[in-house]
């Protein structure tokens, strides 16, 4: 199958995928939220009256929303467009957090919703526990019909615990409860086979089966100002979403109705279909959400053992350790052109993989002095890229 579905058969299977969700995730960019003045209003509330038609469908919401930098700017008297450091960035979502927040519970309220506030950085998912216990409050408060509203914390990350955009942090959200619908909200109408405004013969992409390099190389296409993430993070994010069995759409949150459009399957935005076979959700956490600490470097053996023979990697298939990690580090896997193939948990350190990398396991113990595994990584903590 090619990257691009055909129209009509593109549509069947998105009214296919559409009426089997249950659980959908709607994220909105600051780039749709946010007007000269700050905060949108008019966006926001048809933002929540699209909320309220997928609730009334009997579907379950989450909404990952950025704007408490925005909202911070208006409350300090600051322009809109100014570049703030990171320190004042932070103050500003402090400070604009609460407004945003105060802002959806009033319009919410208005339609007979409770909204809960759920505010994450990156380390909060990378460990597991954590990761699991943040799962276990988003689907407590849908369970006592409560929208939860989640949003980067932004008065606390640095650059190690952010998450880099809200798409991310959306795609990782949708598959950590499972949602079978990630809806992207961002000021484009989609993706186009080429860049619209200087090519006659450009054409809107309105299905995608797989996120390969030409869906990639789609995404330069598109102009737009696309507020931190960029259509390659929205694509990425489709990505991660179809690899755990979910579907994805990229559409322009400033259409009014654009949610009711895209369910009545009128030719709107950007559908990916899900990948056939769903990723373990162990393995996606240590795909998605983990950060490499290192890399390694196989020979042509072992990256042929683990991409078609379905082997754990052995210390005789590493040419080069790269990093300085420990004992159950996320690092990833590459060829010797460079290729990235796979990344996986480390059953050894750097310092130690360093001394036994190229030999057999059964040397493992003789120049260590222990030997806590023949593997270096294995197959159930190894996810092929």
């Amino acid at each position: 199958m090619t990257f691009q579905v055909d129209k009509e058969e593109g549509f069947a299977l998105r009214r296919l995928y559409l009426g089997k969700s249950r659980r959908v995730v709607v994220k909105v960019g600051s780039a749709v939220l946010t007007g000269e003045d700050g905060l949108d209003q008019a966006v926001m509330e048809n933002l929540t009256r699209e909320i309220s038609f997928l609730i009334k469908s009997g579907k379950e919401v989450i909404l990952v929303s950025s704007g408490a930098v925005a909202a911070g700017k208006k409350r300090l008297g600051l322009q809109i467009n100014r570049k703030l450091e990171l320190k004042e960035k932070q103050g500003a979502a402090a400070v604009g957090q609460s407004s945003l927040m105060r802002s959806y519970e009033d319009i919410f309220d208005r339609l007979g919703y409770k909204v809960a506030q759920v505010l994450l950085t990156h380390d909060d998912l990378s460990n597991r526990n954590r990761y699991l216990n943040v799962r276990n409050t988003i689907l407590t408060l849908l369970e006592w019909n409560i929208i939860p509203i989640i949003n980067e914390n932004d008065t606390v990350s640095v650059e190690e615990l952010r998450f880099g955009d809200n798409d991310t942090l959306g795609a990782l959200i949708t598959n950590l409860i499972e949602a079978d619908l990630f809806i992207c909200l961002t000021d484009v109408d989609g993706l186009y086979t080429g860049n619209p405004s200087a090519d006659t013969g450009a054409r809107p992409v309105y299905t995608v089966a797989k996120v390969d390099k030409k869906v990639q190389d789609m995404a330069g296409y598109v102009v737009g100002a696309l507020g931190t993430g960029g259509m390659q993070s929205k694509i990425q994010a489709a990505r991660m979403v179809s690899a755990r069995g979910g579907s994805s759409f990229i559409g322009s949150g400033r259409v009014e109705g654009i949610v009711q459009k895209l369910f009545a399957c009128e030719p709107v935005g950007t559908f990916f279909l899900p990948q056939a076979e769903k990723m373990q959700s162990r393995k996606h956490w240590i795909a998605y959400v983990l950060r490499p600490k290192g890399h390694l470097v196989l020979d042509k053996g072992a990256c042929k053992a683990l991409m078609q023979g379905g082997k754990s990697l052995l210390p005789s298939g590493i040419l080069e350790v790269n990093g300085c990690f420990g004992v159950g580090a996320p690092v990833q896997c590459f060829d010797n052109q460079g290729n990235a193939i796979a990344t996986g948990l480390s059953n050894y350190g750097s310092s130690d993989l360093e001394k036994i990398k190229g030999l057999k396991t059964g040397e493992i113990e003789k120049i260590l002095g222990y030997k806590d595994s023949d593997e270096v990584i294995h197959r159930d903590n190894l996810v092929i890229l």
